[in-house]
């Protein structure tokens, strides 16, 4: 029995729902440790690197993220060395709490589950810290930089309703067939120029 679940996509009402938080109680019940297992499956098999529950129709304060190092592979060593991208073992963050300890300015293409086909450059902050708990409901505090603070973001942002889109530079929004065609060989600063340009006629 597959138990992969049915990922919401941009339009479904529940993306635009803040999720309620979860208490340590409802954390250890059988209903929501059957949710994140469903959910790291959801996750692998899409793949991604973040999923939240509310993709998956569950307005919660609760995401699973991991970035394996399979994913890695065909992407240049110098670009991960530039987006500071290195593998993050599975794990759960639940009620989680953001502080950005530096400014919103790294920018990155950037993509999403719920909104299949389409990337944008996003300004994300690079190093952040997160208060939550755990899957066991235990407290945890995350310090993370680069990539998985991307990560991270993306994710504590589908939880109080926010999708990258609501972030992202939208002249550089394009569909991920153009970003292979035109966008995928050039730096950020070259489309990031182009992104934050007037826009003729206006």
């Amino acid at each position: 029995m597959s138990l992969r679940l049915k990922i919401s996509t941009v339009g479904e009402p529940v993306l635009r729902q803040i999720g309620r938080e979860l208490t340590v109680d409802e954390v250890k019940s059988p209903e929501t440790q059957r949710l994140i297992e469903q959910m790291r499956e959801t996750l692998r098999d899409a793949p991604g690197v973040g999923l939240a529950a509310p993709q998956v129709g569950a307005s919660l304060q609760l995401a699973v993220i991991e970035d394996r190092a399979e994913y890695h592979q065909g992407i240049p060593e110098e670009e991960l060395v530039r987006r500071e991208r290195t593998p993050v073992p599975f794990h759960v963050v639940i009620n989680p709490k953001l502080r950005l300890l530096s400014e919103p300015d790294v920018i990155f293409f950037e993509g999403c589950l719920s909104l299949p086909g389409f990337t944008a450059l996003v300004p994300r902050a690079r190093r952040i810290e997160v208060d939550c708990l755990d899957h066991k409901g235990e407290p945890m505090r995350v310090e993370a930089h680069g990539w998985y603070a991307r990560i991270l973001q993306h994710e504590i942002d589908h939880l109080n309703a926010t999708l990258y889109i609501d972030r992202m530079l939208s002249h550089s929004f394009v569909s991920m067939e153009n970003y292979g065609r035109y966008w995928k060989d050039k730096s950020i600063e070259e489309v990031e120029k182009l992104a934050s340009c007037e826009v003729r006629g206006r």
